[in-house]
């Protein structure tokens, strides 16, 4: 179907509009965690699956969300993914406690995922012409970055004037105008209904993914207790290897993996899967040390970590309209590199001044958005039409594979640096080396003696924030040096080459 000039600006507009409450989601609670951990009395494990169950079962169904769009129609996906999103949201803004919350966060991801996949194809058929496709596709990673950005600040401004649960009710008006727009001026394109669609691999890729990250949670607290992280590495494993095979034996598998034999195919999955990385270390990291040890509120510590995402707006613009002339090599192995240093001076803010993270975290994100400008680009234009729907499923699982293992690993690495390093005072319950908001809550009960718990825990929890920042930095690092060979050949004027189409 041919679509308009003017319908195709509508279109972006409109699936636009349900990317930005995808990613809002992704980036809205780690500014609110602190709030909906005291409000809900949550645990620090049910704190880190509050925020983990969105992206975990938004990854584990987007590979069957997008060839399910490919059979039953993208427009009926987005319209489908809205009225669960919306529905999800009414649920986990009046959550009575944290394990129903973390249940709402699920089902909304369910939403997410059926919307997904579908704003990225819906791309792919309305814009034929290379150089706008490329533009437009631009305009939608720098919505992804906004969303990213105006999480933290949002989230800030609604605690600071209303109750928890309007973090996730402010999507609900949003959801209603875009599904009106959608109804309106989203292209009826025919769905192949011959395309079979397999329950089973979407099935197996959702336990594989949960498994992985359930591994990385349960041992960074395994002590002398390796079963739980063994027997779910195992059971992580084969659902590995019985999708991998499943999918050579499938007519129309949920992933073609010989995809990923074109150079730009794959450096595209994980430039990525490297700036979601990128992205959520910060803004996890940042935001819990500034609120917990620095005092901000949760409205500056949103502005704080959103400052990484606003400065990756101006190189996520323009990437895509010169991708033609820089080429996808400068483009996402050069800004990784760039986001590598901009998080190693971002580090000097716990010692010289919160003036170097701000530099640090402003360098960061423009690196990361040039990686991320193009990535999506090299994802698509590398794909047959007919797999848009399974070539938009791959980006938005590598975008929230990377932003699923920052939080399950960098979370769980924070936590046990901090319990491993912490020297608490003579006297000072054990309970103090848990977590720091345990000992902050335990040196508010010893009144003018806690002064000592404080200091020693917050000295433990900066070690265990600059961990977390040298490890981003050694990703981010690997990270443009894998993509700057998938690319070699991917320099300056190479690009439309490359693009098979």
């Amino acid at each position: 179907m041919t679509v308009s000039p003017r319908n195709r600006w509508a279109v972006l507009v409109t699936v636009a509009a349900g990317l930005l409450l995808i990613t809002l989601d992704n980036s809205i609670l780690y500014t609110a965690l602190p709030t909906l951990t005291r409000e809900l009395g949550a645990t620090q494990t049910q704190g880190l699956w509050i925020i983990n169950a969105y992206p975990l079962v938004m990854a584990g169904l987007l590979l069957g969300a997008g060839t399910l769009g490919d059979r039953l129609g993208h427009r009926l996906m987005f319209l489908i993914g809205l009225v669960l999103f919306g529905i999800a949201s009414l649920v986990a803004a009046f959550a009575p406690t944290a394990n129903v919350l973390i249940a709402a966060r699920a089902f909304l991801a369910v939403g997410a995922a059926a919307m997904m996949p579908a704003t990225l194809a819906l791309l792919r058929v309305s814009f034929t012409d290379e150089k706008e496709r490329n533009f437009a596709i631009a305009i939608w990673g720098s919505i992804s970055v906004i969303g990213v950005a105006l999480g933290p600040i949002i989230s800030g401004f609604l605690l600071s004037h209303f109750w928890w649960g309007s973090v996730f009710l402010v999507n609900v008006p949003v959801v209603v105008l875009a599904f009106i727009s959608t109804l309106i001026v989203a292209p009826r394109v025919a769905p192949d209904r011959s395309r079979h669609w397999d329950f089973v691999s979407s099935v197996l890729a959702l336990l594989a993914l949960a498994a992985l990250v359930i591994v990385i949670k349960e041992t960074a607290h395994a002590g002398q207790s390796w079963a739980v992280p063994a027997a779910t590495a195992t059971i992580g494993l084969i659902a590995t290897v019985l999708f991998t095979r499943r999918q050579s034996r499938l007519a129309d598998p949920l992933l073609n993996f010989a995809l990923f034999r074109n150079p730009a195919f794959l450096a595209g999955t994980l430039a990525a899967a490297f700036a979601m990385f990128a992205f959520a270390g910060l803004q996890l990291a940042t935001t819990q040390r500034f609120q917990l040890v620095a005092g901000f509120t949760p409205m500056q510590a949103g502005i704080l970590v959103s400052l990484a995402a606003i400065g990756s707006l101006p190189t996520a613009m323009l990437g895509g309209a010169f991708l033609h002339r820089i080429g996808l090599r400068i483009l996402i192995a050069g800004g990784l590199a760039v986001a590598t240093v901009g998080v190693l001076i971002a580090t000097l803010g716990i010692s010289h001044g919160i003036g170097w993270l701000i530099a640090g975290s402003v360098l960061a994100g423009a690196g990361v958005g040039a990686a991320m400008s193009v990535a999506s680009t090299a994802i698509v234009g590398n794909a047959p039409v007919q797999n848009a729907g399974m070539a938009a499923s791959v980006e938005e699982v590598s975008f929230e594979f990377g932003s699923l293992i920052a939080v399950a690993l960098l979370g769980s690495l924070m936590a046990a640096v901090y319990s491993l390093g912490v020297i608490l005072p003579e006297g000072v319950p054990g309970a103090a080396r848990d977590s720091l908001p345990e000992a902050l809550s335990i040196a508010a009960e010893m009144g003018a003696d806690g002064t000592s718990l404080i200091g020693a825990a917050s000295t433990a929890f900066d070690r265990a924030f600059l961990m977390v920042m040298y490890v981003v930095a050694g990703v981010i690092a690997l990270g443009a040096l894998f993509t700057g060979v998938l690319l070699r050949s991917y320099g300056p004027g190479s690009q439309s080459s490359h693009y098979p189409h």
